[in-house]
């Protein structure tokens, strides 16, 4: 049975330890269950992402999207930040680390900005519960000190749009989310 831990920094983040089962052959992980997360929507697209060692994504979030990621190979820093408006754990950050050693994954709800630094070449499988929607598709700067994360890193790789996204003050109207987002 996995072990399951709702976050205590971030509302409604869900930290998986699943079960590892081994014989000489490997290894066999179940790394997620819709049953786990009794709230969540049914995921409905995979995706998977390859990054080079001192590559930096993020940070993104959707305000109708959740996310369920795990890092079969590498070493992940996740950063989450809450950005929901009204709600209890609202600006705060937590990081955690992902990796092939650790098997640890982690439900992202919608409303909390994620974003990953690639500490070794990862590669980070994520399911997600709404197909790509661009409209969907917002930032906020991985530097911004109002979310003080610290990424592990010293001199990202990071593409144009995580460049350029706005600060949490710099928020756009209507593209902050609100408490509780529920998709």
């Amino acid at each position: 049975m996995p072990k399951l831990t709702e976050s205590d920094k971030i509302d409604g983040v869900w930290i998986v330890e699943p079960s590892i089962h081994g014989d000489q052959r490997g290894l066999f992980i179940e790394t997620y269950r819709r049953e786990w997360f009794p709230n969540g929507r049914e995921m409905v697209q995979g995706n998977r992402a390859n990054r080079q060692a001192g590559s930096l994504v993020g940070l993104h979030y959707h305000l109708h999207q959740a996310d369920y990621w795990y890092v079969p190979f590498g070493h992940a820093r996740v950063v989450l930040h809450d950005l929901r408006e009204g709600g209890p754990t609202d600006g705060s950050t937590l990081e955690l680390d992902l990796m092939g050693e650790n098997h640890v994954g982690v439900f992202i709800p919608p409303g909390v900005a994620h974003g990953f630094a690639a500490i070794t070449d990862t590669v980070i499988t994520y399911l997600v519960d709404g197909y790509y929607n661009p409209a969907d598709e917002l930032g906020v700067l991985w530097s911004d000190p109002e979310v003080g994360a610290d990424w592990g890193l010293s001199d990202p790789i990071l593409s144009t749009r995580d460049q350029t996204n706005p600060t949490r003050a710099d928020l756009p109207p209507g593209r902050r989310p609100y408490y509780p987002m529920r998709g």
